[in-house]
């Protein structure tokens, strides 16, 4: 039995990690998939094949990734992200005391709107002109803070 893996599975392995080493400075996915096909060779290389059988399952792995694969992994990663536009989006947003704000309830000017407010705690209380932090959308009222 042997203990060491073969020379040539370890040497596809270290391909693939220099392979993939080099698509963190490219981004374009490309040596990503080549990784893959090394990785795939060092795979068949650990059940000694022949150099040439590790070759091609390199070729033939890496063209299928970078047909398959590719197009669809650069496609998920190029859909712009959903845009939130609840109102918990504005959490930790800044906003501006209109009337004065404490425990019971006051307002505030932010996310282009007039809001009710509350502070977080009951012994805060914040006055106009006071810029707070939206910690919390309570229905129709913000929970601010004073924050740091």
């Amino acid at each position: 039995m042997r203990i060491l893996a073969p020379v040539g599975a370890l040497i596809w392995f270290v391909i693939a990690l220099v392979l993939a080493g080099l698509e963190m400075f490219a981004g374009e996915l490309t040596f990503l998939m080549l990784a893959g096909g090394a990785l795939a060779a060092s795979g068949v290389g650990l059940f000694d094949a022949p150099m040439y059988l590790e070759v091609i399952v390199f070729a033939i792995v890496s063209i299928a990734l970078l047909a398959v694969v590719k197009p669809v992994a650069r496609r998920r990663l190029q859909q712009a992200p959903a845009l939130d536009t609840s109102p918990r989006a504005a959490l930790g947003q800044a906003a501006e005391v209109l009337e004065p704000v404490d425990a019971t309830g006051g307002q505030i000017r932010f996310d282009g709107g007039i809001w009710s407010a509350r502070t977080l705690h009951a012994d805060e209380h914040f006055g106009v002109g006071e810029v707070v932090n939206v910690v919390d959308i309570e229905g129709t009222t913000a929970v601010v803070w004073k924050g740091i």
